[in-house]
């Protein structure tokens, strides 16, 4: 009742759980950027990457809304804004309803109609499959409500391009792939609490061991499902596919120490936290690539490798 202004703005942006949203604007950024092969509009950057954040806000803050009843019982969560009690969950529904209209106008207005009903499909997915579905009802929760995730790209593409071709939808198959084993390696961090308010998450219905399994298995597929941006795509070149194989190797490490050591939760968090930064400096590598001078195509590379036959 006694707060500031600037610990109200506080509160309601903790409620838009920013720290996610920075990882997804990364891949909207990366995605525009191969769109437009390193030509992208300065402006149309900003309006996307802004768009997408507040639509992102929105389905966090609905996700926070809706939750509020485990989040009071979870350690991790119990401090948010709306268990805490310091937003009422009426002005968390009405703050989130707002977002969702601004980020719809922005990329409507400003890039193109594809773009923001890519944005409010995020918010439908994240809300309505993932929070309200599957969370709370099936271990593969994160897997199939991960498609929200993966939506980000989408809307970068096609805020450039005003279409979505074969090699937007291989960056969206990138991010659903990635997804299981970065939130998988949290829920084994957090299994007891996850335990504890009944929320069926794959290690606290099947275990460590084949939630190690898993995440194995997902990484195994990073690294061809990654390199279907070199061929057949043919939008990508010798640069980034150096990258995505040798971070995708490092992932599968990674999850091999984890399977060794699958109640090890300082090993699960390695796992989490190289899993933010290989996503990271994929989109590093896709941004390097598609400068001019540093693309080099499969065909080139292959063309620059033969030897002359007259030596």
């Amino acid at each position: 009742m006694n707060r500031n202004w600037r610990e109200v703005i506080q509160d309601y942006t903790e409620l838009t759980k920013p720290r996610i949203i920075v990882l997804l604007l990364i891949t909207t950024a990366g995605a525009m950027w191969i769109a437009s092969e390193g030509q992208v509009d300065g402006f149309l950057m900003f309006i996307t990457v802004l768009g997408g954040a507040i639509a992102a806000a929105s389905a966090n803050a609905i996700n926070c809304l809706y939750d509020r009843d485990i989040d009071a019982k979870m350690e991790r969560t119990s401090w948010r804004p709306i268990p805490s009690g310091r937003i009422q969950p009426l002005n968390a529904l009405i703050f989130a309803i707002a977002l969702a209209a601004i980020s719809f106008t922005l990329l409507a207005v400003y890039a193109n109609l594809l773009a923001a009903c890519l944005a409010m499909s995020g918010i439908a997915t994240y809300v309505g499959v993932y929070t309200i579905w599957l969370k709370r009802s099936s271990t593969q929760n994160i897997v199939i409500g991960g498609a929200a995730g993966a939506i980000p790209p989408l809307v970068g593409w096609a805020a450039v391009t005003g279409e979505l071709s074969w090699a937007a939808w291989v960056l969206f198959a990138i991010i659903f792939v990635w997804t299981p084993p970065h939130f998988w390696a949290l829920a084994l961090m957090i299994r007891d609490e996850y335990a504890k308010v009944g929320v069926p998450m794959l290690p606290v219905v099947k275990g460590d061991a084949v939630t190690a399994n898993q995440i194995l298995l997902y990484t195994l597929l990073i690294i061809p499902v990654s390199l279907l941006l070199v061929f057949p795509c043919n939008v990508m070149g010798v640069v980034y596919a150096v990258s995505a194989v040798g971070l995708g190797i490092a992932f599968i490490y990674k999850a091999m120490q984890l399977l060794k050591e699958p109640s090890d939760r300082n090993v699960a968090r390695s796992v989490f936290k190289y899993s933010i930064l290989y996503l990271a400096l994929l989109c590093v590598a896709m941004g390097i690539d598609s400068l001019p001078l540093a693309h080099i195509s499969s065909q080139q590379a292959i063309a620059l490798l033969q030897i002359p036959s007259s030596i």
